[in-house]
């Protein structure tokens, strides 16, 4: 349901987003990442999709890409006044090796 709403509204933040979550909650993580790549690409300022693309990219060892990802969101969520997702980020970001 969600790929047929993703295919007609590619650049729906909220749709593409769930997407990502579930292939990744379903063990597909390259297209989970891929899901990320193209949310963010289309919607810089979707805070939570840095989070959740900098965890993903943990779990499959690209830890300088999810450090990457991170200091990014953390300068998206400093923007936005979002405090709370500025110090989830900033404590991800201290915990990757």
């Amino acid at each position: 349901m969600l790929e047929g709403f993703v295919a007609a509204h590619p650049k729906d933040p909220f749709a593409r987003y769930g997407l990502a979550m579930e292939c990744a909650n379903s063990g597909d993580l390259e297209a989970a990442a891929g899901h990320f790549q193209q949310l963010l690409a289309d919607n810089p300022d979707y805070i939570a999709g840095y989070h959740q693309y900098s965890q993903l990219l943990t779990r499959l060892d690209r830890s300088a890409e999810a450090r990457k990802t991170l200091t990014a969101g953390i300068e998206v969520a400093r923007r936005s006044g979002n405090d709370h997702a500025r110090s989830e980020m900033e404590s991800l970001l201290s915990s990757i090796p």
